[in-house]
């Protein structure tokens, strides 16, 4: 039996009647339909449940669309779980193109035997997230594979936003003499996950640090910011984050070791597990490219937030158009950060 610490209300399908999902494929059935009729659509707020596609209106303004699929292995972890991370990839997707955030899709692919428990825990924590970032999960869908074929849970979230300036945030936009501004810790996530693949043990719990920024990246581009470019810190983390924006602006681009906080357990973690904290992805942190003259001003704003409270500036943009990203170490030397080939992490998003 799953762990139900998390539940905030009873789950609405009798569990002693429907201990696991056990459907044939194509989504028929008595549970599918009660799985659609009282526990996603009530739990999502969506009434017009008869209908093949959601109907609503968009504000004035320019629209941000994206889509991704999430496949984390454990679907619950320390900090998050796999629904928490479905809405907060998606979400914070939009926000780094500047968008406001209003509605999300969400497609499930569930494995036959999966614990009716299970699917409500993240069903819930999904819900729990989407009004965190006030956002509202508005149409989806649900389809079973064979046991074996699915590992659990696999999530497909889309999202809906609306660019409410005349910004044009991105690489390209990137400028020489730009600021990078961190707005916390990085590697949390990816070695939360790992720490509990591998059973390690710390004095304190390594909490992921999943999360929604669209607040905080509203009230930058509210305060007048000049944002030239946003970008969360997902698979490949930092180091990856920063030579994709460097090779996409064809600028070079100079990041001081020092400056980069990186928790102690965290730290020592990847110590232990041979692993560089800044190619460890983080899912609630994000790089910000600025001006140097609202540097100062946006770090005190992002400091302010609950989301910024570590927030730092770590680097800036050089002259040089080669697209290298370079780090000077905590001793002084200086490095080449190259991205990696590979992925250093599997299935952690």
């Amino acid at each position: 039996m799953e762990n139900t610490d998390n539940f905030t209300l009873a789950c609405p399908i009798p569990i002693a009647q429907y201990p696991q999902i056990l459907l044939a494929h194509g989504g028929g059935g008595k549970l599918m339909h009660q799985l659609i009729d009282k526990m996603l659509a009530p739990t999502f707020g969506t009434t017009d449940i008869q209908h093949d596609a959601a109907t609503f209106e968009l504000p004035r303004g320019r629209v941000a669309f994206t889509t991704d699929s999430y496949v984390v292995r454990p679907l619950f972890f320390p900090g998050g779980d796999i629904g928490s991370i479905a809405v907060c990839g998606t979400v914070n997707d939009l926000a780094m193109a500047g968008a406001r955030p209003l509605y999300l899709s969400a497609g499930f692919i569930l494995e036959e035997g999966l614990a009716i428990e299970s699917l409500w825990r993240v069903v819930q924590s999904m819900q729990a997230t989407a009004q965190k970032a006030g956002v509202r999960i508005i149409t989806g869908d649900t389809k079973v594979v064979d046991r074996g074929k699915g590992d659990g849970i696999f999530i497909n979230t889309a999202g809906v936003g609306i660019i409410e300036h005349d910004l044009s945030i991105s690489p390209k936009a990137v400028q020489p003499s730009d600021v990078l501004l961190l707005n916390g810790d990085i590697g949390r996530h990816g070695i939360a996950i790992m720490a509990l693949r591998e059973g390690l043990a710390f004095t304190h719990t390594i909490d992921s640090d999943v999360a929604p920024v669209a607040d905080l990246v509203g009230q930058l581009l509210a305060a007048g910011i000049e944002i030239h470019c946003l970008r969360d810190l997902t698979r490949g983390g930092l180091a990856t984050t920063l030579n994709e924006i460097a090779a996409a602006s064809r600028k070079d681009i100079q990041i001081d070791e020092s400056l980069i906080p990186v928790e102690e357990q965290v730290q020592g973690a990847c110590e232990i597990l041979g692993l560089d904290p800044l190619y460890v992805a983080c899912e609630g942190r994000f790089v910000a490219f600025v001006p140097p003259q609202d540097a100062d001003r946006a770090l005190a704003i992002m400091q302010q937030h609950p989301l910024g409270v570590g927030a730092c500036q770590i680097g800036s943009v050089t002259a040089e158009t080669t697209g290298l990203v370079s780090l000077r170490s905590k001793i002084g030397v200086a490095r080449i950060i190259d991205m990696l080939t590979g992925e250093q992490l599997p299935r952690i998003c």
